[in-house]
């Protein structure tokens, strides 16, 4: 059995530690991280000794072929209808859910056809367990950051002013398809000049000029995994104000991967870069936390914060990207993708980091 596989019996061994009879996963990477199914619809049932992935008749011979370590039960009509009328919990009287992923509606309908149990929400269950990478995980992940820095790299012969933001954004998705993305991870982040002090600016049809920066943050998903990048490229000669803007976020993202290691409060690791950020007098601007978990979502656990009292993991992946944001000017944030090991990290991204003036 695969390592997927074997993550059934994690579930197990939660359910008989903490007294309880069953587990019902709701949300859908957990799942897949627990099963291997990757279809768009599913609920997974876990008790001490069985398993049940529960889907519609669209995924029949998807989730036969995929799932390892449950029992594969096509349902027509309602999910708990289905498991009440099966008689999967009949002897059992107390389960767990997701409190953060189950809706009002569903924990309605769980609560009203399962009722002689009593039903227990809990709140990051799976975190640790998928926080810490197998190899193979981990394997996915460096293949999407290769790609998102190969794309980098050749958009750097590419780019030019007089492209708009999305034109430069159509083509981070088409290359990063061509090379072999299932998806992007999320929709590319491109912004030029003062727009570029926007965090999370949706690209625009504003035409690159030259004499200004641009911000590319994007990413890949390969066989289900995540990659996050942020670069800045300059369109001609940078000022030396900006220069000096640059060095200081490159340093202080220094510091913080300098500082990333097993059992370090993630707290400690965003300090270093805010601090770095503070003897520049340009803290006021960095107005996000320093970085997030990578796996099978985007954004996972952990959140790498100041105000987060996590510690790192051996075996985690997550980002490292300081920004800086000065309204009406300019942004200027770095980002790299670190696996946390016990001593220090291991740094994801290939692409130079030294300040990239196109001219």
């Amino acid at each position: 059995m695969s390592t997927t596989g074997q993550r059934v019996n994690v579930l197990q061994t939660w359910i008989r530690t903490h007294g309880v009879d069953a587990l019902l996963l709701t949300h859908l990477p957990d799942i897949r991280w627990a099963v291997g199914f990757t279809g768009s619809h599913a609920y997974l049932l876990v008790t001490s000794a069985r398993a049940w992935l529960l889907t519609d008749g669209r995924y029949t011979t998807q989730a036969e072929q995929e799932v390892q370590g449950a029992e594969v039960q096509i349902v027509s009509g309602d999910v708990f209808a289905h498991i009440k009328e099966a008689g999967y919990l009949a002897e059992l009287t107390h389960g767990c859910f997701q409190a953060e992923h189950l809706t009002v509606s569903a924990y309605r309908r769980l609560t009203e056809a399962l009722e002689h149990m009593v039903w227990e929400g809990v709140e990051g269950l799976t975190h640790t367990w998928r926080g810490r990478k197998a190899p193979d995980e981990l394997a996915r992940l460096r293949r999407a950051q290769e790609l998102t820095d190969r794309v980098f790299q050749e958009l750097l012969g590419w780019i030019r002013p007089g492209y708009t933001e999305k034109e430069v954004a159509a083509e981070i998705v088409y290359r990063l398809l061509c090379y072999g993305a299932e998806r992007m991870s999320f929709e590319p982040l491109v912004a030029a000049g003062s727009r570029s002090a926007l965090p999370h600016a949706r690209p625009s049809t504003r035409v690159l000029r030259e004499g200004e920066p641009l911000l590319l943050d994007f990413g890949c998903v390969y066989e289900g995994y995540a990659s996050d990048m942020t670069r800045m490229v300059y369109l001609g000669k940078a000022p030396e104000a900006y220069r000096e803007h640059y060095r200081c976020v490159l340093q202080a993202q220094e510091a913080a991967i300098a500082s990333a290691q097993a059992d370090i409060p993630v707290k400690e690791v965003d300090m270093q870069a805010r601090e770095h950020l503070k003897t520049c007098g340009l803290d006021a601007y960095f107005t996000h936390s320093l970085g997030h978990g990578v796996g099978l979502e985007i954004h996972e656990w952990p959140r790498v914060s100041y105000q987060s009292e996590d510690k790192l993991i051996e075996g985690a992946v997550i980002t490292v990207e300081p920004g800086i944001y000065l309204p009406g000017k300019y942004g200027i944030r770095i980002e790299d993708m670190l696996h946390i090991t016990a001593t220090g990290s291991e740094n994801l991204t290939s692409s130079t980091k030294e300040l990239i003036e196109l001219t």
